[in-house]
């Protein structure tokens, strides 16, 4: 697996983008540990739809959340630019890795804060408490995630649990 590491954890104002059917999101650097290229994931039984598995990373098992799925997003086959995120997430005060399969990584952005908006109000039906805000990137925006809302602390430990 050859990887990407990320040298600054600080990250203060830096973000990593990346695509998942053609919409553009944003973590930022600091909890963004390396970028691997696809591979091999094993299945772990009964598990959510998201978790397409694990994978070791240096003797460590490492679950992988496949963020279209996660979203609500249609499934397509893996390409070249296809490739797995790892980043650190609090799982009750717990930091621990996960993996994030996304469709291809694009960019590190520098944003200051006045770049960064609010996530929009859709009103109580959608949530969107998982968006840290919206950042206007040319034509476009990105969605920053706030990687610790995106799944409930009970789904963090399912995953954890499963993949130890």
């Amino acid at each position: 697996m050859e990887a990407m590491t990320t040298e600054d954890h600080s990250g203060g104002n830096q973000y990593l983008t990346f695509n998942l059917d053609e919409e553009m999101f944003a973590l930022p650097v600091g909890q963004v540990r390396e970028i691997l290229e696809f591979t091999h994931m094993t299945r772990i039984p009964q598990t959510p739809d998201y978790m397409r598995g694990v994978i070791n990373l240096r003797d460590k098992v490492v679950p992988v959340i496949d963020m279209r799925t996660k979203f609500g997003l249609p499934s397509v086959a893996e390409t070249v630019d296809t490739c797995i995120i790892i980043v650190h997430v609090q799982i009750e005060g717990e930091a621990t890795m996960i993996g994030a399969l996304v469709d291809s990584v694009q960019e590190v952005l520098e944003l200051s804060p006045d770049q960064i908006e609010a996530p929009p109000r859709m009103g109580a039906r959608l949530n969107t408490e998982f968006l840290h805000g919206m950042a206007k990137v040319e034509e476009d925006f990105a969605m920053i995630l706030d990687i610790d809302k995106v799944f409930s602390s009970d789904e963090l430990a399912i995953l954890q649990q499963k993949a130890s």
